[in-house]
């Protein structure tokens, strides 16, 4: 069996804008200015670039990056490519100091590359998308801290602790989210807003599931004060297995996540969870995924203070 990087559109320009073309206009070359799709002309000059096209309907040039998250990049589309095959693949994430080695770039492009195909990552109809779960679906819910810990700590101050709270669904989708701390009022509405009601909920005994579990057809808790962790179908192992994998990830690649990104990291480790082999998704099939999700967003950055800012996102 060939390996997976021998595949020609990660090494050759033409395959490469061929692929993107393939999952981003499935139906053949359409403007991104004006949405026309009849008077579309390939350019092939030999100072072109690949894949240019030009809209007889409205005068203008255009190529698959551009209103994605590819646009006005200067990296080829094949290393583009590569660089989400290996986020995509990679189970606890990829860092961009590992990218930056890989790919033979700067630190500041490997960086930029990693946020925008974590973008590309993050599920379009979030948050007033689908819910998860549903008649005989069971979801589980709860939440962790990630940041380090003090006795790890040399010298200096201790970093606060990032709240996350997670939904999952037994044998499918994770939306996980940061919020400021556990408290029913920041909780409640996510739930409401995310999980079906005629799913089973499963929760910890904590009080600010208490209100929210009565909107379910079946809500059931676990006392984990107790030592109690499982009772028949009553756990909340699949939510705490989903955690284990961010921290493993956050602690072991990325070594640290600020709190201006970690949703970003959190859409990356929802996507890889939610998109896994169980539901069907090889590594190619997830690579497909994400790049198709690339479409309608843009991100770009400033620097405010030495830190880079988000100055525009969608």
């Amino acid at each position: 069996m060939p390996s997976i990087l021998s595949v020609p559109f990660f090494h050759d320009e033409v395959k490469a804008v061929a692929k993107l073309e393939s999952l981003v206009w499935p139906n053949g070359p359409a403007c991104p200015h004006c949405g026309d799709k009849n008077r579309i002309g390939r350019l092939n000059g030999k100072s072109t670039k690949i894949g240019t096209c030009k809209c007889y309907a409205c005068r203008k040039k255009f190529s698959v990056t551009v209103g994605t998250v590819f646009e006005d990049s200067h990296i080829p589309v094949h290393q583009w490519l590569q660089v989400a095959h290996l986020m995509c693949s990679s189970k606890k994430g990829i860092s961009s100091h590992q990218l930056m080695r890989i790919m033979g770039v700067q630190y500041k492009t490997a960086w930029f590359m990693s946020h925008r195909i974590r973008l590309a990552m993050k599920e379009p109809g979030w948050p007033d998308g689908g819910k998860l779960g549903g008649e005989g679906e069971t979801l589980e819910a709860d939440e962790s801290w990630i940041g380090g810990k003090a006795e790890n700590r040399a010298y200096g101050p201790i970093p606060p602790k990032q709240t996350v709270f997670a939904l999952v669904e037994r044998g499918g989708a994770v939306r996980s989210f940061h919020v400021p701390n556990v408290t029913a009022n920041n909780l409640a509405p996510i739930i409401a807003r995310h999980a079906h009601p005629d799913s089973q909920f499963n929760s910890d005994e904590a009080n600010v599931y208490m209100q929210p579990g009565r909107w379910f057809a079946v809500h059931q808790t676990v006392n984990h004060a107790a030592k109690e962790y499982v009772r028949g179908d009553a756990y909340t192992n699949t939510v705490e297995g989903f955690f284990s994998i961010i921290k493993r990830g956050i602690y072991g690649i990325y070594q640290h996540v600020s709190e201006a990104h970690l949703h970003r990291y959190l859409a990356e480790f929802d996507f890889r969870y939610s998109y896994r082999i169980r539901t069907g998704f090889d590594d190619m099939a997830r690579f497909d995924k994400a790049l198709a999700g690339i479409v309608g967003k843009r991100l770009t950055y400033r620097s405010v203070g030495g830190k880079r800012t988000e100055a525009a996102s969608a």
